[in-house]
């Protein structure tokens, strides 16, 4: 009896040191010291940095930047009583921070003072702002007058009549997008992308764009399902033609090179079509030289993707109708353009050698450029 009291003792002494000890630690948890709440310095970004430094950092000038401000302004403004509140000349900063660099947001806020998963925020209201302004600065030529403008210029540049654009594909960097349909995004080269259709004016701006097929998209699945098709088809831009590499069948609107050309002509014909379709490829480095997150990889849900896309297509015509000089970029910015750019090459339509649809590049090649042996 005596044994058997001494042992229930026992074991009710040591019940009641662990709830001892449990008491104390959740005691210590509960009334631990919270982490201090400090205020980040955020930079006045426009007084620090020289012209040079903030166009190096931002990849536009001061005075560009004011004028796309004053363009999105209204539509990021949040009227607030907060004391710390984003302003939006503080949001459009940090996000062209963000598309000229690596993107990782959390490298991106610090440097204004702001939570990471604020910055994201910030990013995905900004990117909408500056794609709604696709309309006024992202259009093809909308009458006869523009249309002849178009073909006058392409012609001085390499003699290729009535041209109104050059059409191609570029791809953009993306991360895995996760799911059953990742595999759709892995490109030839075997990373992820958004392949990019844009038709590009002989000036490198950006005239039509494409935002949403996966990486393993065909250019001509891209084409054949575009709006821009569709008005092609129906003879929207009266005589006007663009031209486009041998990854497109040959169109009576859209010229491609030949795959043999043999006579004086068609020598001729294929000179002048290589240095008239050379704008959009030396669109898309200009495009990526300023804004390297299309090529180092864009890190954000895919959803977001699309309106980063259009909205550096808007901020690259913005750049060029203002005269901005190309920013210069380092030799390892440079090697993941040439990558991303490399992706498309040598791919060539398995229509090639259809004739059908010739009618207009004959006639080219036998009135326009015969003409000119």
């Amino acid at each position: 009896m005596a044994l058997a009291y001494l042992s229930s003792s026992s074991s009710s002494d040591s019940s009641t040191d662990e709830e001892i000890e449990f008491l104390g630690n959740m005691n210590q948890y509960f009334n631990k010291p919270r982490r201090p709440y400090l205020l980040s310095i955020r930079i006045d970004h426009l007084f620090k940095w020289d012209e040079h430094d903030f166009f190096a950092r931002f990849r536009l000038s001061k005075n560009t930047f004011k004028i796309v401000l004053e363009m999105v302004q209204q539509r990021v403004t949040t009227v607030t009583q907060r004391n710390r509140a984003v302003t939006a000349e503080q949001q459009l900063l940090l996000t062209l921070r963000f598309y000229a660099s690596d993107s990782f947001l959390i490298n991106v806020g610090e440097l204004f003072g702001i939570h990471y998963s604020t910055a994201s925020n910030i990013i995905k209201k900004m990117n909408i702002a500056l794609a709604s302004l696709r309309p006024r600065f992202i259009n093809m030529p909308s009458n006869a007058n523009e249309i002849s403008d178009l073909q006058t210029r392409f012609h001085l540049k390499a003699k290729f009549p009535r041209c109104i654009g050059a059409i191609d594909c570029t791809h953009v960097k993306i991360s895995s997008p996760g799911g059953d349909n990742a595999e759709n995004y892995r490109n030839r080269k075997n990373f992820f992308s958004i392949n990019v259709q844009t038709i590009s004016d002989d000036q490198l701006m950006i005239r039509d764009i494409v935002a949403r097929w996966p990486g393993s998209s065909h250019d001509s699945t891209i084409f054949f399902n575009s709006s821009i098709y569709r008005r092609l088809e129906a003879n929207e831009f009266g005589n006007g033609l663009i031209v486009g590499d041998g990854g497109y069948a040959v169109k009576n609107y859209l010229l491609t090179p030949l795959l043999n050309p043999l006579t004086r002509a068609e020598n001729l014909y294929q000179e002048s079509q290589i240095r008239t379709r050379n704008v959009v490829e030396r669109s898309y480095g200009v495009w990526k030289r300023r804004f390297p997150v299309l090529s180092l990889g864009i890190r954000l849900d895919l959803s977001k993707v699309e309106a980063i896309i259009v909205a550096t297509a808007v901020l690259h015509n913005i750049a060029i109708l203002q005269k901005e000089k190309i920013p210069v970029t380092t030799n390892e910015i440079q090697e993941q353009i040439n990558l991303v750019n490399s992706v498309n090459n040598n791919v060539t339509n398995d229509n090639i050698r259809n004739n059908a649809n010739d009618r207009t590049r004959k006639n080219l090649i036998n009135r326009h450029f015969g003409e000119m042996c």
